[in-house]
Order: structure tokens, then sequence, then C-alpha cells
């Protein structure tokens, strides 16, 4: 009545902010646990490699008495989270990173880039096509199985199934490699289907390239620092056709910088992610009828990442 009276009807029905109960987790108890979540489980003797909430919460019950926090002696896991959450820490996932091992990473990314530039500029001028040099984005894509089916395909029903079923089952008939360049400034693809991906057949490739391209024209080609690339055998063929090709190499761990492999994927995603076939022979005529396909309307693939510097 008289709070009623003193501050009127409205604030006597609502309650007024207390002081409240003193924190029970003090800071440094806190500050304890993030610091265990930022290590691996495998450094206190745990044969976990990362951190799950039960696992984390029993660790901070066993040792917080030891550590002077017995704040924490009964934390549960949900508590856990809560503090990870309020930190934005996720100790029980694992993002993949690359890491730059190439101490010439920045001056082999601005030589590609440089080839990149001037395609860009051929693209935007096209009365320097017939003129320019070839420009190339090449690499291989290694182990293409050839999956064969154990029972026919089921076509879609309507009104019973909605999509392609088939038979979990499959038989494998060995694997292929392609070997391909696409044209940076007319998008066609140039490729080769081998079974192994070699000195030899990589040799055989710039063969097929010489033979493709008009003789007065440099061949510039964007490629990674695999063996087949650097071999005795292909430098001895290089040494043949001087002044023809110039090879342009990615940094180590710098492939997604090559241009091919947007290509690749995007074959993947379009013809090998759900091929079967009964042969490898098969296999090989699928993969060159696609780049037929694809070349029938071809578009380059245009690099502008890094570009403006």
């Amino acid at each position: 009545m008289d709070k009623a009276l003193s501050l009127g009807p409205e604030a006597a029905l609502s309650e007024e902010q207390r002081s409240g109960r003193p924190a029970v987790v003090t800071p440094e108890a806190k500050a304890w646990v993030i610091s265990l979540a930022c290590q691996k489980p495998k450094e206190l003797g745990y044969s976990y490699e990362v951190w799950t909430q039960r696992l984390l919460a029993q660790h901070v019950r066993n040792h917080a008495v030891s550590e002077g926090y017995e704040c924490l002696s009964s934390m549960s896991p949900s508590s856990v989270f809560r503090l990870l959450n309020v930190h934005d820490l996720q100790p029980h996932k694992v993002r993949y990173y690359l890491e730059r091992r190439d101490p010439d990473f920045d001056v082999k990314c601005a030589e590609v880039l440089c080839v990149y530039q001037q395609v860009e500029y051929i693209l935007e001028n096209e009365e320097l096509k017939p003129l320019c040099d070839v420009y190339l984005s090449y690499d291989e894509k290694p182990g293409i199985q050839a999956i064969g089916n154990t029972a026919e395909d089921l076509p879609p029903v309507p009104g019973e199934h909605a999509t392609i079923r088939r038979d979990s089952e499959y038989k494998r008939h060995g694997t292929l490699s392609l070997l391909a360049g696409i044209d940076l400034v007319t998008g066609e693809v140039i490729g080769s289907v081998e079974e192994r991906h070699r000195s030899r057949e990589f040799i055989n490739f710039l063969q097929k390239l010489d033979a493709h391209y008009s003789p007065e024209l440099r061949i510039q080609i964007i490629l990674d620092n695999h063996s087949a690339h650097i071999s005795k055998e292909t430098n001895a063929y290089l040494a043949t056709r001087p002044e023809r090709f110039e090879l342009v190499f990615t940094p180590k761990h710098g492939s997604w910088l090559n241009v091919i492999e947007s290509f690749f994927a995007k074959m993947t995603r379009q013809v090998l992610r759900h091929l079967r076939v009964k042969s490898k022979d098969e296999l090989k005529q699928r993969i060159e009828l696609y780049l037929q396909e694809n070349n029938q309307n071809p578009l380059p693939f245009r690099w502008t990442y890094g570009l403006e510097k």
C-alpha cells in the first residue's frame, strides 16, 4: 500500500530492479575454461583430436578444485556451450586452410595474374584477337572412375517417383585421366583422355597443341609444378621447339589460380557426378563428347580477382 501511494499503482505492480545474486563463476574461472577450449584434448592426455562439450565439461569438473576454481566443480555441457558461444568458439569443428609454403608465392602469383591481365586486355579489344599469342590454362584431372551399374536405372514416374532410381551396387571398370587446356581468349577446350599422365602423355599433349595452332604463334601455358611438366623428357622436347612454348608455373599449393580448375569443377557437376558407363572406352567417348559440346559454344573463363593490384 505504501508503495502504491508513494510511486503509483503501475509502479506498485512491477518489481524494482534488484542487485541480484552475485555471479557464481568468476571471470578468472571462465578464462581458464576458454584457455582449455583453445588447446587440443590430446595435449592434455586424451585420445580425442577435438573437444566435445561433454568431454570439456568433464575435464573442467575433474580439475576445477585442483586448479583453484571450485565454482566450476559442477559445470555441465550446456554451461560449456553457453560460455563458448559468448566467445564465438567452436573447438569441436575443424576448418581447413592452405598454408603458403612457396617462398616465391607472390612472384609466381604476379606472373600468372599478368597473363590474365593480358588476356583481359585482348578480350576488351576484339581487333587484337587475330594477332595475339595463344594463352592456355592447363592441368590434368586424374583418376576419373569408369563406374557401371549392376542393374538398369529406373526412370521418373509422374505421381510415383520424382527422380531416377538407381541400384546402390556398382562395379568398377578402372580409371582414366583427362589432360586439358582451356584457351583463355576463345574458351575452346583442348583435351586428351589417357590411361596415365606421365611425361610421355604431357609431351603428346604439347605436340597436339603444336599441331592445333598456327606455327608463328607463341603458346603461353599456365600450369602447376607436376613432375611431368618439369621432367628431363619434357625439357628435351621443349628444346626442340624453341620460342614456341612458354610455361608459366603457379605457386606451390596455388592451383586455385589456374582457370582450368573451374572448368573441371563444372564438368564434374554436369557430367561426371552421376555418370555410369559399361567400359573405359565408353567413359572416354562420353568425355570427348562433352568437350565437343562445350566447344560448340565456347565461353572464356574471365579471371578478375587480384588484377586491380
